[in-house]
């Protein structure tokens, strides 16, 4: 094969389609639009119109809210820190904060904080630096004599 010799594979390139264009052409006259009105004209406003009818979306009750303010925390468990301790990604007795959670690979974006749950089990002293914690998992950090610190974000 020779530079000279390169060429698309057959049917990957397709020319563009030309309306408009004399009534042989196959899209002359409306240009594949139909006929006359409101959908043969530019910025159409049909999408949800029910004919009159009060549409669906507004015959329906509204119910609730959206909190704009609410904060988004990422889950780790007390068992997925364990998993961690003995693989090695997390060395025992240092602190434990949100960068070393990211590089450990609990997660890759903390948004808004990390809340510590207590699902599974821990076997190792540990000190966390968290946004939030459950009352369980703190009873079982510091049972083994561990601690945990709250901090904002």
């Amino acid at each position: 094969m020779k530079l000279h010799e390169i060429r698309d594979n057959k049917g990957a390139h397709t020319r563009k389609m030309l309306v408009g264009r004399g009534l042989g052409s196959g899209k002359g006259k409306t240009s594949g639009r139909g006929g006359k009105g409101q959908t043969a004209r530019s910025g159409v406003r049909l999408k949800g119109f029910q004919g009159g009818q009060t549409p669906l979306s507004r015959r329906l009750p509204k119910r609730g809210f959206t909190n704009i303010h609410r904060l988004n925390y990422v889950a780790v468990n007390l068992g997925q820190i364990q998993a961690a301790l003995d693989d090695g990604r997390i060395v025992a007795g240092q602190e434990i904060t949100v960068e070393l959670m990211k590089n450990a690979g609990f997660f890759k974006n903390p948004r808004d904080g990390i809340r510590l749950l207590a699902k599974g089990v821990l076997t190792h002293k540990i000190h966390c630096v968290v946004s939030g914690i459950s009352q369980k998992a703190r009873s079982e950090i510091e049972k083994l004599g561990g601690q945990v610190t709250c901090v904002e974000g």
